[in-house]
């Protein structure tokens, strides 16, 4: 039995360090897509990330399953309803990050399971308690510190405000699709439907990149995009959602890093203390969702 033990134990290990290269994965796009902003148009970075992800995920997973094969939905018009909440949310987060510091950008979005958990009562039957209410109102407090609307709030603040609100949108209809086709199937249509959506934009605002590292970035986001998606289906494979979740927040962390190395970033003590009251919302908002399962108790 304590092989047994010990063998789970290594399987979560490797789930909770795929989790985390996730999200590594998932804050150097919003790195590179920064970089990029500089001389390109945010529009034509987002048709970069979709198009080469949507190329990369048909070359890895066409040949093993079959391209047509992992289109075959059991819910085609919501899966194509997500990838356009994503396609909506990465637009105006690209947007926000032309003129946000990353960690500002990354803080705000986190706003999103503050969203799943008010939209998920009537849409999947998940209500909320009195504990989870203020939990949720809390995390919203934390969000007005970061954007301090009414003290000069930038319009990109706004846009980082709707990107939280249209990725709990996204999350929400995840969970919905969890249920009825595999995650190759969703990680495909979403980078199909994000290139069918985008595509026009390498057209109409096609611009020649200026320098080597410009056109390293266009091809380098899309990877970005696959390689986080793709650690994250693993990372669910080797442990439990209710146990990956918490370590979801590394990304709070990855984007200070990697916005002070990259840009020389340095957040002010508004962002810190909201992010920080965000990130505290949510991780209790985790707790009380593994709290009922443990005590047999309903919250």
């Amino acid at each position: 039995m304590s092989g047994l033990d010990g063998d789970r134990r290594r399987q979560v290990l490797v789930g909770i360090a795929l989790m985390i290269g996730a999200v590594a994965g998932f804050a150097c796009i919003d790195a590179t897509a920064k970089a990029l902003n500089r001389s390109l148009n945010p529009l034509l970075v987002v048709a970069a990330r979709y198009v080469g992800s949507f190329v990369l995920v048909a070359l890895v997973l066409g040949p093993r399953r079959g391209s047509i094969g992992l289109l075959r939905s059991r819910r085609p018009a919501l899966q194509v309803f997500r990838s356009l909440c994503l396609v909506i949310a990465t637009v105006c987060s690209f947007f926000a990050l032309r003129s946000l510091p990353l960690a500002q950008v990354t803080s705000i979005t986190f706003a999103s399971p503050l969203i799943v958990a008010l939209i998920a009562g009537p849409l999947l039957g998940e209500h909320i308690g009195w504990r989870r209410l203020a939990a949720v109102l809390a995390g919203f407090a934390g969000v007005l510190v970061v954007a301090r609307p009414g003290l000069g709030m930038p319009p990109a603040a706004l846009l980082a405000v709707v990107t939280a609100a249209v990725n709990g949108i996204y999350i929400v209809a995840t969970r919905m699709l969890a249920a009825h086709d595999p995650p190759e199937t969703t990680m495909l249509y979403t980078g199909l439907v994000g290139a069918v959506v985008t595509a026009p934009a390498l057209v109409l605002l096609w611009e020649s990149p200026p320098d080597l590292a410009t056109w390293t970035g266009l091809f380098a986001i899309g990877g970005f995009g696959t390689l986080g998606h793709w650690l994250l289906i693993l990372a669910h494979r080797h442990a439990p959602a209710s146990t990956l979740a918490p370590f979801g927040y590394a990304h709070l962390l990855w984007a200070l890093l990697i916005g002070f190395a990259a840009f020389g970033d340095v957040p002010d003590r508004w962002t810190l203390l909201g992010g920080a009251v965000v990130a505290a919302a949510g991780l209790f908002l985790i707790a009380e969702e593994r709290r009922p399962a443990a005590t047999g108790r309903n919250p």
